[in-house]
């Protein structure tokens, strides 16, 4: 018996791992200039491969329930949507128990970057896809920018950045400052091919959040830096729930002559956005701003923009982004409380970017390295809140005697 179960485990593990590749081949080919027709279907398979690795591991009942309730919380999800992402990551993040994160970040990592550089290849040789791509980019002239086969600049930008933040993550603490100018330089220079000013804005932000957690090696430091990654957090999704709530007044800007201060402001904060504010109205429903948003959303809420934070609202409702926001503060506390400073600057990374583009906000699950870190912390979290209760339990017994 003992036999079968250690059978059954690492076949369960084989399979999360299946998964978890296929899953960075989808992201791969969504890059590239490929169009994937059966995308649907391997979703499918990669939701039973995660599956069958949450089937044949052992949980706590604790463990179950919670599973359970957010189970519940995608099966409402995909019956109001028709959008099964919500349960696929469910499944996911409980599939994760007992993977070393660590060690899957850096198998994503490595097959991430080395099906870039293929892709890359394929087109400076020629081979498949295109190179450079003349067009309009919502800055009001034809201009020529570097895609190298990833079919868009800000597409190739986004996944210098992706890899720069996740390499962080994994090997800041072994740096070398010059290794950390390298980084830099090499973000630097795909951006003189690209023009993706907010990829390499948020990667300077990183790269020197990151160095100042690691060279300034105090615990006051350390606690300030965490403190400023939860708000950042905090602060980019407010901030993107205030923009579209108030994405209207650029209409009336345009149409009914609003000249308000805040208005104002608004149209030159929609200039720094790069427009992105703007296409939010630009549709005759004004699909994204907050009049398009409900409990649990609805199929026809489908509309794609740039705004990621605003996208997570609009496309699986309030109900579902507000679970999700409270689950990753959540994780930013219990990092906070283990001095897991690399976790919080992924994190926040990741938040800020969320403001603007819509990377991790997909149907992909590789996409988003959060997924992974959720995963891989979340029986811990689970316990450690029983554990607290007890705890308080315990102050307050002792309080009253």
């Amino acid at each position: 018996m003992i036999k079968i179960k250690e059978t059954l485990s690492k076949i369960a593990y084989y399979f999360f791992y299946a998964g978890v590749v296929i899953e960075i081949f989808l992201v791969l080919i969504d890059k590239s200039a490929y169009v994937n027709p059966i995308e649907g279907q391997i979703f499918r398979v990669t939701f039973l491969l995660f599956l069958v690795k949450f089937l044949f591991t052992r949980y706590s009942l604790k463990e179950y329930l919670a599973v359970s309730l957010f189970c519940v919380l995608g099966a409402v999800s995909y019956f109001a949507t028709g959008r099964n992402e919500v349960l696929r990551l469910v499944i996911f993040i409980a599939a994760c128990k007992n993977v070393d994160m660590k060690r899957c970040l850096k198998a994503v990592f490595y097959l991430t970057l080395m099906g870039c550089l293929v892709i890359m290849l394929l087109a400076l040789t020629g081979v498949y896809g295109t190179v450079l791509l003349t067009a309009d980019y919502g800055r009001g002239s034809i201009e020529s920018r570097y895609v190298l086969g990833m079919g868009h600049p800000n597409a190739l930008q986004c996944m210098v950045w992706a890899l720069t933040v996740l390499g962080l993550y994994l090997y800041a603490e072994r740096m070398k400052w010059y290794q950390y100018g390298l980084v830099l330089l090499t973000n630097i220079g795909f951006f003189l091919l690209t023009d993706s000013r907010t990829s390499l804005l948020v990667t300077i932000f990183t790269i020197v959040m990151v160095y100042m957690e690691v060279k300034l090696n105090t615990t006051r430091w350390q606690k300030y830096l965490n403190q400023a990654g939860i708000f950042l957090f905090a602060a980019s999704v407010g901030f993107s729930v205030f923009v579209a709530a108030n994405a209207y007044r650029l209409y009336n800007y345009f149409w009914n002559w609003d000249r308000s201060p805040i208005t104002m402001a608004l149209l030159y904060l929609n200039k720094v956005l790069n427009g992105r504010m703007y296409i939010l109205v630009e549709n005759a429903g004004f699909e994204g701003t907050t009049q398009t948003w409900s409990l649990f959303s609805r199929p026809e809420n489908n509309y794609f923009f740039d705004m990621g934070w605003v996208r997570l609202f609009y496309w699986y409702g309030i109900i579902p982004g507000m679970i999700f926001v409270a689950f990753i503060i959540w994780f930013l506390v219990y990092c906070y409380q283990k001095n897991d400073y690399m976790a919080i600057t992924l994190t926040a990374a990741l938040a800020i970017y969320t403001i603007v583009e819509a990377h991790i906000i997909s149907d992909y699950l590789a996409r988003n390295y959060l997924f992974f870190l959720l995963g891989g912390a979340w029986c811990e979290m689970l316990n450690e809140l029983g554990k607290n209760k007890k705890n308080e339990r315990r102050k307050t017994e002792c309080l009253k005697w």
